[in-house]
């Protein structure tokens, strides 16, 4: 069955729920987008879970998370345009800006991999 995009997540299931997500446990920070993309403010999260379309974040439940966001993983200096979809407290999930290059997801993975063992 072919993947349609264009449907309402509301209505058939979220988008992220269509790409496997693996747990990786991972240090990163949010960045915020501040004035003529000036990126000074930033706080630290960790990131449980990825796929190519988003993550799931866990960050301090007083902390405010901003609309839109740069993700940087901690050991990866590259970082990841973000769009916030929904907050319960301490939990944040956010879809990437663009799906992300599957080679760039397998080095995240065994990165955190390598670290963990």
């Amino acid at each position: 069955m072919p993947l349609i995009m264009d449907q309402d997540p509301r209505t058939h299931g979220s988008r992220d729920q269509a790409f496997e997500k693996f747990s990786i446990d991972r240090p990163g920070k949010i960045i915020f987008v501040g004035h003529h993309l000036s990126t000074k403010t930033s706080f630290r999260c960790l990131i449980r879970s990825i796929s190519l379309y988003g993550a799931e974040l866990e960050v301090s439940p007083n902390l405010p998370v901003p609309n839109n966001f740069f993700l940087e993983i901690l050991g990866i200096h590259d970082d990841i345009g973000c769009t916030l979809i929904r907050r319960e407290e301490e939990r944040v999930t956010v879809g990437f800006n663009m799906l992300i290059d599957a080679e760039f997801l397998h080095h995240v993975i065994r990165l955190s991999f390598e670290t963990s063992h």
